[in-house]
């Protein structure tokens, strides 16, 4: 299949699910996270801040910050490009692009700093390639984080034998 037959057929997987079983099942894939030895040693780390059909990270997030962690959480800030912000809670959020919340927060700009980066996708495959949305958001910024560690997470149903992959796209190091 192409990226876009994929991302056809990850969607009709997710469909079978509400939004309460993906939730439910987020919560073992965000165990595993949370005890993964790179978060738990980091002291900065990029998260996202999912949408529904995608493992929820909403209550890790907020761990991680009572945690004492940095918590980066990416903004869109036009059609090619996002960027990131600090979270500190729930009132650091507003609506955005796309209809995702993101974080009003202070702009970060020390990508040196960030230690790891949990990554979202519609898919991933056992060599660490990663299928995005098709905006390439994530294909173009992760290159600034040469030095952080990158964990993909996903849905069983998501992880797939094999996806297209150039060489624009980015691999993660793992995928949860």
């Amino acid at each position: 299949m192409n990226k876009k037959e994929l991302r056809n057929f990850i969607r009709m997987q997710k469909g079978h699910f509400t939004p309460q079983e993906l939730k439910e099942m987020s919560v073992t894939i965000m165990r595993r996270m949370m005890v993964h030895p790179r978060v738990k040693n980091c002291s900065t780390i990029m998260m996202y801040y999912s949408l529904d059909d995608e493992v929820d990270t909403h209550d890790t997030i907020d761990q991680l910050v009572k945690a004492g962690k940095k918590v980066l959480l990416p903004a869109v800030i036009s059609d090619t490009e996002m960027e990131l912000r600090c979270y500190e809670g729930p009132k650091d959020l507003v609506g955005g692009f796309f209809h995702i919340m993101e974080p009003i927060g202070k702009t970060f700009t020390d990508y040196s700093q960030i230690e790891v980066a949990i990554v979202p996708g519609m898919g991933f495959d056992s060599r660490c390639n990663r299928l995005g949305r098709g905006k390439g958001y994530y294909d173009r910024f992760l290159p600034l984080l040469p030095d952080a560690y990158k964990i993909g997470v996903c849905f069983d149903f998501q992880k797939m034998p094999g996806i297209p992959a150039d060489a624009n796209d980015i691999k993660v190091d793992e995928v949860l």
